[in-house]
């Protein structure tokens, strides 16, 4: 039966397919016709005739929409994997860019109200002030590709309550209001988890006003940005106890870290950013944590299992540890393939207690065991890591 059911949507893709331009997570584009919905690969056919399996999860996000559009109108269910946006199995990514138009649309324009609401491919802006569409597309752009380097790294980050299809942006023109409406007010972007919604003022998005109107200001363009939108995509159980901080900030501070530039990620050249990042004031004196290359913790199991106000209370090391802690695991752990971390991370998915799931990254070491490997990997390059006793 279910070769039928494969053979059966075999024809109905073929039968109605034109070759198209497909386009994967790192920019490379190939021309091909979708022959088929394989489970969790499509399967295309190139210009010579060959025909090959290609992983949905690979796909850019409008390649990836089309192939759904094409599954709806087949009635195909989705595989497991696909369903939930498992996409451990995908290769880590050396650079992300968003290459498309993100198709920004005037949704409502209500001066009286003060409301103006805008879209793009997987945001929704709502704004207390009008905006022409260009403002929009230019910090759209980094929103969307945000969006998709988060889906592109093989951690499954398939979190976010989309509202009618779109995740919600709130923006401000003055910073002040920004602050009533529950922005910190040292703060240049903030992720309201209750509410599901990124709370932005227009500074942060390199948005100044010019006469009658608003351009952007290239030079003030906001780096901190990817930090909360990581947030709003980060699945709720990654936020559980014995995740929450050190992995949850972690993830954030990893993609903000992420050298950007004009819709593109470059991963692989974020290692030199988080080390500048953590222990000094980042490239270009930007910002950092500014931990200096001796850093000491508390015991490492009192660090992952401290509630997120605990977290906070300081933050600048707890912020800056947690970085490249996640960063050991994702990197530098045995193979350096992150593999212990994806385990832990499907066990999050899966419902799994976080606090006991901590066993997967621990994998037969004692929590001593993993400081000492912990230290003996940050030392490599550069930073003296100690950690307090229990």
């Amino acid at each position: 039966m279910r070769h039928l059911v494969y053979l059966c949507l075999f024809l109905a893709v073929a039968r109605g397919a034109e070759s198209r331009v497909w386009t994967d997570l790192q920019d490379r584009k190939i021309e091909a016709t979708l022959l088929q919905i394989d489970g969790s690969n499509a399967v295309l056919q190139l210009k010579d005739g060959r025909k090959i399996p290609y992983p949905l999860a690979k796909l850019s996000a409008a390649d990836g929409e089309y192939v759904e559009r094409v599954r709806l109108q087949l009635g195909a269910a989705k595989p497991a994997d696909a369903a939930d946006g498992l996409n451990f199995d995908a290769p880590w990514p050396d650079h992300v860019k968003y290459s498309e138009d993100p198709d920004i649309s005037t949704v409502e324009e209500n001066a009286e109200k003060k409301r103006f609401v805008y879209e793009s491919a997987n945001y929704r802006y709502t704004c207390d002030v009008r905006l022409s569409q260009s403002v929009v597309k230019g910090f759209a752009v980094m929103f969307e590709a945000t969006q998709l380097y988060c889906r592109s790294l093989p951690l499954a980050i398939n979190g976010g309550t989309k509202v009618a299809g779109k995740h919600p942006i709130v923006l401000f023109e003055q910073f002040d209001d920004y602050v009533k409406a529950g922005g910190p007010p040292t703060s240049s972007g903030v992720f309201i988890g209750g509410r599901g919604v990124v709370l932005v003022p227009l500074a942060s998005l390199g948005v100044k006003p010019v006469g009658s109107g608003y351009m952007l200001d290239r030079e003030k363009s906001s780096s901190v940005l990817p930090h909360e939108l990581t947030h709003q995509l980060t699945p709720d159980a990654y936020f559980k106890k014995g995740a929450v901080g050190w992995l949850s900030e972690g993830i954030a501070e990893y993609v903000a870290n992420t050298p950007y530039r004009s819709g593109a990620f470059n991963v692989r050249g974020n290692q030199k950013e988080i080390f500048d990042f953590t222990t000094g004031y980042g490239s270009k004196d930007r910002g950092g944590r500014a931990l200096g290359t001796k850093i000491k913790l508390p015991d490492l199991k009192s660090f992952m299992l401290q509630d997120y106000s605990g977290f906070l209370q300081n933050a600048s090391i707890n912020y800056g540890c947690g970085l490249l802690i996640t960063d050991y695991f994702l990197h530098m752990d045995g193979a350096g393939d992150g593999k212990r971390v994806k385990t832990y991370l499907k066990a999050l998915h899966e419902g799994k207690n976080s606090e006991k799931s901590l066993d997967l990254l621990l994998d037969g070491r004692s929590f001593e065991q993993l400081q000492g490997d912990i230290a003996k990997a940050w030392g490599r390059k550069g930073i003296d890591f100690t950690f307090a006793e229990p």
